[in-house]
Protein backbone atom coordinates (compact mmCIF):
# COMPACT_ATOMS: atom_id res chain seq x y z
CA UNK A 1 0.00 0.00 0.00
CA UNK A 2 1.04 3.59 -0.65
CA UNK A 3 -0.08 6.59 1.37
CA UNK A 4 0.50 10.07 -0.03
CA UNK A 5 -0.31 13.24 1.90
CA UNK A 6 -0.67 16.56 0.10
CA UNK A 7 -0.18 19.70 2.14
CA UNK A 8 0.51 23.35 1.47
CA UNK A 9 -0.60 26.87 2.22
CA UNK A 10 -4.34 27.44 1.98
CA UNK A 11 -5.47 28.25 -1.54
CA UNK A 12 -2.54 26.74 -3.48
CA UNK A 13 -4.73 24.06 -5.06
CA UNK A 14 -3.66 20.97 -3.11
CA UNK A 15 -7.18 19.50 -3.27
CA UNK A 16 -7.05 19.56 -7.07
CA UNK A 17 -3.56 18.04 -7.13
CA UNK A 18 -4.57 15.33 -4.64
CA UNK A 19 -7.71 14.47 -6.64
CA UNK A 20 -5.75 14.47 -9.92
CA UNK A 21 -3.13 12.12 -8.46
CA UNK A 22 -5.87 9.78 -7.27
CA UNK A 23 -7.56 9.85 -10.68
CA UNK A 24 -4.35 8.84 -12.44
CA UNK A 25 -3.68 6.03 -9.94
CA UNK A 26 -7.22 4.71 -10.44
CA UNK A 27 -6.85 4.89 -14.23
CA UNK A 28 -3.87 2.52 -13.88
CA UNK A 29 -6.16 -0.04 -12.24
CA UNK A 30 -5.09 0.61 -8.64
CA UNK A 31 -7.82 0.62 -6.00
CA UNK A 32 -7.47 4.22 -4.87
CA UNK A 33 -9.06 6.25 -2.09
CA UNK A 34 -8.76 10.03 -1.90
CA UNK A 35 -9.64 11.40 1.53
CA UNK A 36 -10.16 14.95 2.73
CA UNK A 37 -9.27 15.66 6.35
CA UNK A 38 -9.55 19.41 5.89
CA UNK A 39 -12.55 20.70 7.91
CA UNK A 40 -13.31 23.06 5.02
CA UNK A 41 -13.99 20.20 2.62
CA UNK A 42 -13.71 20.98 -1.09
CA UNK A 43 -12.89 17.51 -2.42
CA UNK A 44 -16.50 16.85 -3.43
CA UNK A 45 -16.57 20.17 -5.30
CA UNK A 46 -13.38 19.22 -7.12
CA UNK A 47 -14.83 15.87 -8.18
CA UNK A 48 -18.27 17.36 -8.84
CA UNK A 49 -19.96 14.77 -6.63
CA UNK A 50 -21.64 14.90 -3.25
CA UNK A 51 -19.48 12.95 -0.82
CA UNK A 52 -20.35 11.34 2.53
CA UNK A 53 -18.35 10.43 5.64
CA UNK A 54 -17.87 6.94 4.15
CA UNK A 55 -15.93 6.03 0.97
CA UNK A 56 -18.03 6.46 -2.19
CA UNK A 57 -16.99 5.00 -5.54
CA UNK A 58 -16.96 7.99 -7.91
CA UNK A 59 -15.20 6.36 -10.89
CA UNK A 60 -13.77 2.93 -11.73
CA UNK A 61 -11.22 2.02 -9.01
CA UNK A 62 -11.63 5.45 -7.42
CA UNK A 63 -13.28 6.08 -4.05
CA UNK A 64 -13.57 9.44 -2.31
CA UNK A 65 -14.46 10.48 1.21
CA UNK A 66 -14.85 13.65 3.26
CA UNK A 67 -14.32 12.49 6.82
CA UNK A 68 -16.86 13.67 9.39
CA UNK A 69 -14.56 14.81 12.19
CA UNK A 70 -17.42 15.14 14.72
CA UNK A 71 -18.41 11.50 14.14
CA UNK A 72 -14.80 10.39 14.54
CA UNK A 73 -14.57 12.46 17.71
CA UNK A 74 -17.57 10.65 19.20
CA UNK A 75 -16.15 7.25 18.28
CA UNK A 76 -12.62 7.80 19.55
CA UNK A 77 -13.14 10.27 22.39
CA UNK A 78 -16.75 9.65 23.43
CA UNK A 79 -16.17 8.23 26.92
CA UNK A 80 -13.60 10.88 27.79
CA UNK A 81 -15.90 13.59 26.47
CA UNK A 82 -18.80 12.23 28.54
CA UNK A 83 -16.61 12.19 31.66
CA UNK A 84 -15.42 15.76 31.09
CA UNK A 85 -19.02 16.85 30.58
CA UNK A 86 -19.94 15.31 33.94
CA UNK A 87 -16.92 16.97 35.53
CA UNK A 88 -17.77 20.45 34.25
CA UNK A 89 -21.45 19.97 35.09
CA UNK A 90 -20.50 18.97 38.64
CA UNK A 91 -18.56 22.21 39.00
CA UNK A 92 -21.54 24.20 37.65
CA UNK A 93 -19.94 25.43 34.48
CA UNK A 94 -22.95 26.87 32.69
CA UNK A 95 -21.74 29.90 30.75
CA UNK A 96 -20.61 27.94 27.66
CA UNK A 97 -21.62 24.62 26.19
CA UNK A 98 -19.80 21.74 27.87
CA UNK A 99 -19.34 20.04 24.50
CA UNK A 100 -17.25 23.00 23.39
CA UNK A 101 -15.05 22.60 26.45
CA UNK A 102 -14.49 18.90 25.83
CA UNK A 103 -13.49 19.14 22.14
CA UNK A 104 -9.86 20.22 22.27
CA UNK A 105 -8.54 22.21 19.29
CA UNK A 106 -7.33 19.88 16.56
CA UNK A 107 -8.60 16.72 18.26
CA UNK A 108 -11.36 16.16 15.68
CA UNK A 109 -8.91 16.34 12.78
CA UNK A 110 -6.43 14.12 14.57
CA UNK A 111 -8.98 11.41 15.20
CA UNK A 112 -10.05 11.58 11.57
CA UNK A 113 -6.53 10.56 10.54
CA UNK A 114 -6.97 7.38 12.56
CA UNK A 115 -9.50 6.32 9.93
CA UNK A 116 -6.56 6.13 7.51
CA UNK A 117 -4.82 3.76 9.93
CA UNK A 118 -7.96 1.60 9.91
CA UNK A 119 -7.96 1.45 6.10
CA UNK A 120 -4.29 0.52 6.11
CA UNK A 121 -4.93 -2.39 8.47
CA UNK A 122 -7.90 -3.58 6.44
CA UNK A 123 -5.89 -3.53 3.20
CA UNK A 124 -8.97 -2.51 1.25
CA UNK A 125 -7.14 0.03 -0.94
CA UNK A 126 -3.80 -0.03 -2.75
CA UNK A 127 -3.27 3.74 -2.73
CA UNK A 128 -4.60 6.30 -0.24
CA UNK A 129 -4.27 9.99 -1.13
CA UNK A 130 -4.88 12.44 1.74
CA UNK A 131 -5.91 16.02 1.10
CA UNK A 132 -4.66 17.61 4.31
CA UNK A 133 -5.60 20.84 6.01
CA UNK A 134 -3.41 23.91 5.35
CA UNK A 135 0.22 23.61 6.38
CA UNK A 136 0.08 24.92 9.96
CA UNK A 137 -2.78 22.63 10.95
CA UNK A 138 -1.18 19.64 9.20
CA UNK A 139 2.09 20.16 11.06
CA UNK A 140 0.25 20.36 14.37
CA UNK A 141 -1.59 17.11 13.61
CA UNK A 142 1.52 15.25 12.46
CA UNK A 143 3.54 16.36 15.48
CA UNK A 144 0.76 15.69 18.02
CA UNK A 145 1.49 11.93 18.39
CA UNK A 146 5.03 12.73 19.56
CA UNK A 147 3.78 15.16 22.19
CA UNK A 148 0.98 12.82 23.26
CA UNK A 149 3.48 9.96 23.58
CA UNK A 150 5.62 12.04 25.95
CA UNK A 151 2.59 12.84 28.16
CA UNK A 152 1.44 9.22 28.18
CA UNK A 153 4.85 7.74 28.97
CA UNK A 154 5.83 10.27 31.62
CA UNK A 155 2.58 11.18 33.35
CA UNK A 156 -0.21 8.79 32.40
CA UNK A 157 1.01 5.74 34.40
CA UNK A 158 1.31 7.91 37.54
CA UNK A 159 -2.12 9.51 37.06
CA UNK A 160 -3.72 6.15 36.33
CA UNK A 161 -2.26 4.58 39.46
CA UNK A 162 -3.13 7.58 41.65
CA UNK A 163 -6.76 7.62 40.44
CA UNK A 164 -7.11 3.90 41.07
CA UNK A 165 -5.81 4.22 44.65
CA UNK A 166 -7.16 7.63 45.65
CA UNK A 167 -10.35 7.83 43.54
CA UNK A 168 -12.73 6.17 46.03
CA UNK A 169 -11.47 8.52 48.76
CA UNK A 170 -11.18 11.76 46.79
CA UNK A 171 -14.52 11.63 44.97
CA UNK A 172 -16.70 12.06 48.11
CA UNK A 173 -14.33 14.70 49.54
CA UNK A 174 -14.08 16.84 46.41
CA UNK A 175 -17.60 16.26 45.18
CA UNK A 176 -16.48 15.67 41.60
CA UNK A 177 -16.50 12.42 39.60
CA UNK A 178 -13.25 10.55 39.13
CA UNK A 179 -12.51 9.08 35.67
CA UNK A 180 -13.60 5.44 35.39
CA UNK A 181 -11.42 2.62 34.10
CA UNK A 182 -13.31 2.85 30.79
CA UNK A 183 -12.28 6.50 30.43
CA UNK A 184 -8.64 5.75 31.24
CA UNK A 185 -8.67 2.77 28.90
CA UNK A 186 -10.02 4.94 26.07
CA UNK A 187 -7.15 7.38 26.56
CA UNK A 188 -4.77 4.42 26.65
CA UNK A 189 -6.29 3.03 23.47
CA UNK A 190 -6.04 6.39 21.72
CA UNK A 191 -2.36 6.56 22.65
CA UNK A 192 -1.56 3.22 21.05
CA UNK A 193 -3.50 4.07 17.90
CA UNK A 194 -1.76 7.43 17.59
CA UNK A 195 1.58 5.71 18.07
CA UNK A 196 0.70 3.26 15.30
CA UNK A 197 -0.31 6.17 13.10
CA UNK A 198 3.01 7.93 13.75
CA UNK A 199 4.93 4.78 12.84
CA UNK A 200 2.89 4.39 9.66
CA UNK A 201 3.32 7.99 8.56
CA UNK A 202 7.06 7.83 9.33
CA UNK A 203 7.55 4.65 7.28
CA UNK A 204 9.37 5.92 4.19
CA UNK A 205 8.53 2.75 2.24
CA UNK A 206 4.80 3.43 2.61
CA UNK A 207 4.14 7.10 3.26
CA UNK A 208 5.22 10.23 1.41
CA UNK A 209 4.36 13.87 1.95
CA UNK A 210 4.17 16.20 -1.04
CA UNK A 211 4.13 19.96 -0.71
CA UNK A 212 2.04 21.99 -3.16
CA UNK A 213 3.24 25.53 -3.85
CA UNK A 214 2.52 28.41 -6.19
CA UNK A 215 5.43 30.44 -7.64
CA UNK A 216 4.83 33.25 -5.16
CA UNK A 217 7.05 34.62 -2.41
CA UNK A 218 4.82 34.06 0.64
CA UNK A 219 3.81 30.58 -0.48
CA UNK A 220 7.45 29.54 -1.00
CA UNK A 221 8.49 30.91 2.40
CA UNK A 222 5.78 28.90 4.14
CA UNK A 223 6.75 25.80 2.15
CA UNK A 224 10.36 26.22 3.26
CA UNK A 225 9.32 26.46 6.91
CA UNK A 226 7.05 23.43 6.64
CA UNK A 227 9.85 21.48 4.93
CA UNK A 228 12.12 22.26 7.88
CA UNK A 229 9.54 21.05 10.40
CA UNK A 230 8.69 17.91 8.40
CA UNK A 231 12.38 17.02 8.35
CA UNK A 232 12.61 17.72 12.07
CA UNK A 233 9.91 15.09 12.63
CA UNK A 234 11.59 12.71 10.15
CA UNK A 235 8.73 12.55 7.64
CA UNK A 236 9.59 11.75 4.05
CA UNK A 237 8.89 14.64 1.69
CA UNK A 238 9.34 13.05 -1.73
CA UNK A 239 8.21 15.79 -4.15
CA UNK A 240 7.22 19.42 -4.65
CA UNK A 241 4.31 20.27 -6.95
CA UNK A 242 4.30 23.80 -8.38
CA UNK A 243 0.73 24.68 -9.29
CA UNK A 244 -0.75 27.40 -11.54
CA UNK A 245 2.33 28.06 -13.64
CA UNK A 246 1.55 30.36 -16.56
CA UNK A 247 2.33 28.35 -19.74
CA UNK A 248 5.03 29.52 -22.15
CA UNK A 249 2.41 29.62 -24.89
CA UNK A 250 0.68 32.55 -23.19
CA UNK A 251 2.00 35.74 -24.82
CA UNK A 252 -0.61 38.27 -23.77
CA UNK A 253 1.05 41.49 -22.53
CA UNK A 254 -1.00 41.42 -19.34
CA UNK A 255 0.61 38.12 -18.29
CA UNK A 256 4.20 38.91 -19.33
CA UNK A 257 5.02 40.63 -16.02
CA UNK A 258 3.51 37.72 -14.11
CA UNK A 259 5.49 35.24 -16.22
CA UNK A 260 8.73 37.05 -15.36
CA UNK A 261 7.83 37.02 -11.66
CA UNK A 262 6.96 33.33 -11.78
CA UNK A 263 10.19 32.54 -13.62
CA UNK A 264 12.18 34.12 -10.79
CA UNK A 265 10.33 32.15 -8.13
CA UNK A 266 10.47 28.91 -10.13
CA UNK A 267 14.26 29.20 -10.00
CA UNK A 268 14.09 29.87 -6.25
CA UNK A 269 11.97 26.73 -5.79
CA UNK A 270 14.53 24.64 -7.68
CA UNK A 271 17.43 26.12 -5.70
CA UNK A 272 15.57 25.66 -2.41
CA UNK A 273 14.28 22.12 -2.70
CA UNK A 274 16.86 20.35 -4.86
CA UNK A 275 17.46 17.36 -5.03
CA UNK A 276 13.73 16.77 -4.49
CA UNK A 277 11.90 16.16 -7.78
CA UNK A 278 9.73 19.10 -8.78
CA UNK A 279 6.54 18.76 -10.83
CA UNK A 280 4.57 21.48 -12.53
CA UNK A 281 0.86 22.04 -13.13
CA UNK A 282 -0.10 24.83 -15.53
CA UNK A 283 -2.62 27.56 -14.97
CA UNK A 284 -5.43 26.09 -17.07
CA UNK A 285 -7.80 28.17 -19.18
CA UNK A 286 -10.68 26.98 -16.97
CA UNK A 287 -11.05 25.86 -13.36
CA UNK A 288 -9.93 22.34 -12.46
CA UNK A 289 -13.28 20.74 -11.66
CA UNK A 290 -14.60 17.34 -12.73
CA UNK A 291 -12.86 14.16 -13.88
CA UNK A 292 -11.96 15.52 -17.33
CA UNK A 293 -9.99 18.47 -15.91
CA UNK A 294 -8.48 16.36 -13.13
CA UNK A 295 -7.20 13.89 -15.73
CA UNK A 296 -5.74 16.80 -17.72
CA UNK A 297 -3.95 18.06 -14.62
CA UNK A 298 -2.62 14.59 -13.78
CA UNK A 299 -1.27 14.20 -17.30
CA UNK A 300 0.38 17.63 -17.15
CA UNK A 301 1.99 16.95 -13.77
CA UNK A 302 3.13 13.34 -14.07
CA UNK A 303 3.14 12.56 -17.79
CA UNK A 304 4.33 8.98 -18.20
CA UNK A 305 5.59 8.71 -14.61
CA UNK A 306 3.82 6.62 -11.98
CA UNK A 307 2.26 9.04 -9.47
CA UNK A 308 2.16 6.46 -6.68
CA UNK A 309 5.91 5.84 -6.84
CA UNK A 310 8.22 6.98 -4.05
CA UNK A 311 9.91 9.91 -5.75
CA UNK A 312 12.68 10.52 -3.19
CA UNK A 313 13.94 8.83 -0.04
CA UNK A 314 16.53 11.14 1.50
CA UNK A 315 17.29 10.57 5.18
CA UNK A 316 16.80 13.48 7.54
CA UNK A 317 18.51 11.88 10.56
CA UNK A 318 21.86 10.08 10.45
CA UNK A 319 24.03 8.64 13.27
CA UNK A 320 27.76 8.22 12.62
CA UNK A 321 30.58 6.82 14.79
CA UNK A 322 33.38 9.29 15.52
CA UNK A 323 36.68 9.08 17.42
CA UNK A 324 35.11 10.83 20.43
CA UNK A 325 31.75 9.07 20.36
CA UNK A 326 28.88 9.64 17.92
CA UNK A 327 27.51 12.38 15.70
CA UNK A 328 23.76 12.82 15.20
CA UNK A 329 22.96 14.85 12.07
CA UNK A 330 19.46 16.24 11.53
CA UNK A 331 18.76 17.80 8.14
CA UNK A 332 16.84 21.05 8.67
CA UNK A 333 16.84 23.11 5.46
CA UNK A 334 15.81 26.76 5.73
CA UNK A 335 16.22 26.81 9.51
CA UNK A 336 17.75 29.95 11.00
CA UNK A 337 20.71 29.22 13.27
CA UNK A 338 19.50 31.83 15.74
CA UNK A 339 16.13 30.07 16.08
CA UNK A 340 17.56 26.69 17.08
CA UNK A 341 17.60 25.74 20.74
CA UNK A 342 18.92 22.39 21.96
CA UNK A 343 18.66 20.63 25.33
CA UNK A 344 19.26 17.10 26.60
CA UNK A 345 17.48 15.58 29.56
CA UNK A 346 18.15 11.92 30.27
CA UNK A 347 17.19 9.90 27.23
CA UNK A 348 15.47 12.84 25.54
CA UNK A 349 16.69 15.49 23.16
CA UNK A 350 14.57 18.65 22.98
CA UNK A 351 14.98 20.64 19.77
CA UNK A 352 13.16 23.92 19.32
CA UNK A 353 13.11 25.65 15.94
CA UNK A 354 11.20 28.90 16.06
CA UNK A 355 7.72 28.13 17.34
CA UNK A 356 8.03 24.36 16.83
CA UNK A 357 9.64 21.89 19.16
CA UNK A 358 10.18 18.18 19.24
CA UNK A 359 11.16 15.74 21.98
CA UNK A 360 13.33 13.09 20.36
CA UNK A 361 13.88 9.88 22.29
CA UNK A 362 17.54 9.14 21.73
CA UNK A 363 18.51 5.88 20.02
CA UNK A 364 19.90 3.20 22.32
CA UNK A 365 23.36 3.87 20.86
CA UNK A 366 23.38 7.39 22.36
CA UNK A 367 21.64 6.75 25.68
CA UNK A 368 24.79 6.76 27.79
CA UNK A 369 26.47 9.73 26.13
CA UNK A 370 26.02 13.45 26.61
CA UNK A 371 26.11 16.35 24.17
CA UNK A 372 29.63 17.71 23.82
CA UNK A 373 28.95 20.34 21.18
CA UNK A 374 26.57 21.21 18.37
CA UNK A 375 26.81 23.29 15.23
CA UNK A 376 24.51 24.21 12.40
CA UNK A 377 26.03 24.27 8.94
CA UNK A 378 25.07 23.32 5.39
CA UNK A 379 21.36 23.14 6.36
CA UNK A 380 22.00 20.46 9.00
CA UNK A 381 22.29 20.40 12.77
CA UNK A 382 25.33 18.34 13.81
CA UNK A 383 25.26 17.17 17.44
CA UNK A 384 28.40 15.57 18.88
CA UNK A 385 27.87 13.02 21.67
CA UNK A 386 30.74 11.79 23.82
CA UNK A 387 32.11 11.59 27.35
CA UNK A 388 32.37 8.61 29.64
CA UNK A 389 29.60 6.09 29.39
CA UNK A 390 27.57 5.92 32.58
CA UNK A 391 27.19 2.55 34.25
Amino acid sequence: MRIILYTGKGGVGKTSVAAATAAKCAAKGLKTLVVSTDPAHSLGDSLEVKLTPEPEEVAPNLWAQEIDSIHEMEQGWGKVQHYLTELFTAKAVKDITTEELTMFPGMEDLLSLLRVLQYYKEGRFEVIIIDCAPTGESLALLSFPDMFRWWMEKLFPLKKKAIKVMGPVMQPLLGIPMPSSDVMNEIDNLYYHLDEMKQLFSNKEITSIRVVVNPEKMVIKEAQRSFTYLNLYDFNVDAIVVNRVIPDTVTDDYFMVWKDIQQKYRKEIIDSFSPLPIYYAPLFETEVVGMHMLNRMAEAVFGDETPEAIMYTGRSQVIEKTEQGYRLTIHMPFADKGEINLNQKGDELLIRVGSRKRNITLPRTLLNYTIQKAKFEESSLHIEFGGEKSE
